[in-house]
């Protein structure tokens, strides 16, 4: 992907992990139809996202992480809205076993973009992603388990996002 395409990429996740967010914190306290289908779109949006940066990739080692993730993103959507019927433990058990596989990857694939500049946001969130993910797998065992703890790892995720986006602004004038 070019850097001018995978900035905007970046910063339309942005936009969408605030607007998630702030729609979960708003809606979303109980597992109503619209919670449900806002946890559903968290992961099927990662799947679209990944399309759009596969299709103006170069090739290389993201491309192949980028397709695992969009196998991960893919199951991890229909597993929400499966999981979305039994409980809010249940979908924080799988968004924590989606939390820890997707940031693995998305960690490989910032490495492998280390060359374009500006990853190391994306390497970082990554490397958060699995321990929220452990966090929301831990934390469904709680009494009273919460969504609410889902829009704090999207609006972080959102921001980790934002960052790269701006550093990848930075990097060509450095160059």
């Amino acid at each position: 992907m070019t850097l001018n395409g995978l900035r905007r990429l970046y910063i339309v996740r942005f936009v969408f992990a605030a607007a998630w967010a702030a729609l979960l914190l708003l809606f979303g306290s109980e597992l109503t139809t619209g919670a449900r289908l806002l946890l559903f779109l968290y992961p099927a949006f990662d799947v679209a996202a990944a399309v759009v940066d596969i299709r103006s990739a170069r090739g290389g080692g993201a491309v192949k992480g980028l397709y695992v993730n969009i196998a991960v993103s893919s199951l991890a959507a229909v597993g929400i809205a499966v999981a979305g019927g039994s409980g809010v433990a249940d979908v924080l058990r799988v968004w924590g076993a989606w939390a820890v596989v997707s940031g693995l990857v998305q960690l490989l694939v910032g490495v492998a973009r280390r060359p374009m500049g500006g990853q190391w946001a994306m390497i970082a969130s990554g490397g958060i992603s699995v321990l929220a993910g452990a966090s929301f797998i831990r934390g469904a065992s709680q009494d009273e388990p919460a969504l609410s703890t889902l829009a704090g790892y999207a609006v972080l995720g959102g921001i980790f996002f934002l960052v790269s986006a701006i550093r990848q602004t930075r990097a060509p004038q450095r160059a």
